[in-house]
């Protein structure tokens, strides 16, 4: 009985040793939700397992990098993408929009995560790396950007193009200030000074979310759409996770981020009164009424997309961003070509789209994601 006491004590510690183990290499990076960073895959596969996913020979290590956006996506997709592929090892280094595609034009990345399709200096700089070809946007991940607050003894809050655009520039700066208490009445707002958060480095989500204001309230906002935050005054935090973690923290806060954040991290978000018959919640299937909207704004295999920010219509949340896959249609390295569309197969595919809903993004639209498909199929 001793014996086996002491064996299913081994094995119990054992156990412990190697959870912590996984834990610990799942929290060496910088921009994770749930205390991740690069992603390796290792581990199990989750909810909507790669069951028919193609691995049409591919092997060896395929680097990518960029948009911390789509990382809690790109963790499921690596996961179970290599738990059906064994010869192939998928690294997605969580960043930036920015940093990406400068890793992907340089040539250290085999496709690149963007939350803003590439601009014409962009694609002339792809073209060197693309032997006979250039980079081209897949759009692959939508969802929500989400507006998260933080006001203790404030439950819910509504608020308009105009309302953001003055807080994020610094215009308002109390939580009790006149305009915001018109959008919600019978609220008790807190004389509170309002601490706003915003990205520290070049990223698509501001894009995204300037790309609102600058289409809807232009009075207020007088700064041109970019990566780069531009308005004065605010606080800077890194990556998606950086500015989560400071509304999470900070009574008084707000801050701009995927949902996937907000959802894993319970913290509350802004409806947004678009002029539609009710305030819009941040939500996936909000944001997919949005993107469905969207044309393909893009020439040839190039499939960027033109959102429309300044929708009213019922159940669209009009803060959304698109994350596209940048890689070559033409010119990709013979040794990663097999991975590359592999993997960007399954991750378009029905099983790698379904995983998207559970885990606050949106699917992209069928007809738009078809055409994704086929441009994956026919890259060289």
């Amino acid at each position: 009985m001793k014996l086996q006491r002491k064996n299913r004590l081994r094995a119990t510690a054992l156990g412990v040793i190697a959870v912590s183990s996984a834990l610990a290499l799942t929290a060496c990076g910088s921009d994770n939700n749930s205390g991740g960073g690069t992603t390796d895959g290792t581990g199990g596969t989750a909810s909507g397992a790669a069951s028919n996913v193609k691995c049409d020979g591919a092997k060896g290590q395929l680097l990518a990098s960029g948009s911390s956006a789509q990382k809690n996506a790109m963790d499921l997709w690596v996961k179970n993408y290599m738990a059906a592929c064994k010869d192939a090892q998928i690294n997605y280094k969580s960043s930036s929009s920015g940093e990406g595609i400068v890793a992907f034009t340089q040539g250290t990345v085999a496709f690149a995560g963007s939350d803003s399709p590439l601009n014409a200096q962009q694609v002339e700089d792809s073209k060197k790396v693309c032997t006979g070809g250039q980079g081209i946007n897949l759009p692959m991940v939508g969802g929500p950007i989400a507006i998260g607050f933080h006001v203790e003894g404030v439950d819910s809050l509504v608020l308009d193009a105009s309302s953001l655009a003055k807080i994020f520039s610094g215009k308002i700066t109390k939580w009790n200030d006149e305009a915001i208490a018109k959008l919600n009445p019978g609220a008790k707002l807190p004389d509170l000074a309002i601490q706003a958060f915003h990205r520290s480095e070049d990223s698509g989500t501001t894009e995204n979310l300037t790309k609102y204001l600058s289409a809807t309230a232009k009075a207020d906002w007088t700064y041109a759409p970019a990566k780069k935050w531009a308005a004065p005054g605010g606080q800077a935090a890194s990556g998606s996770a950086g500015v989560a973690a400071q509304v999470k923290q900070t009574n008084g806060a707000i801050g701009y981020f995927e949902l996937s954040y907000a959802s894993s991290q319970s913290i509350k978000t802004v409806d947004i009164n678009t002029g539609a018959s009710a305030p819009v919640k941040a939500s996936s299937a909000n944001a997919s009424t949005a993107i469905a909207a969207a044309k393909i704004a893009g020439t040839g295999k190039d499939l960027a997309l033109k959102l429309d920010y300044a929708t009213k219509a019922d159940n669209a949340y009009p803060i959304v961003l698109v994350t596209y896959e940048v890689a070559c249609d033409k010119g990709n390295k013979a040794a990663t070509l097999p991975a590359v569309k592999s993997f960007l197969s399954y991750a378009a595919g029905a099983d790698g789209q379904k995983l998207l809903t559970d885990a606050s993004y949106a699917p992209i639209p069928s007809e738009i994601n078809a055409k994704v498909i086929e441009t994956i199929n026919s890259l060289s």
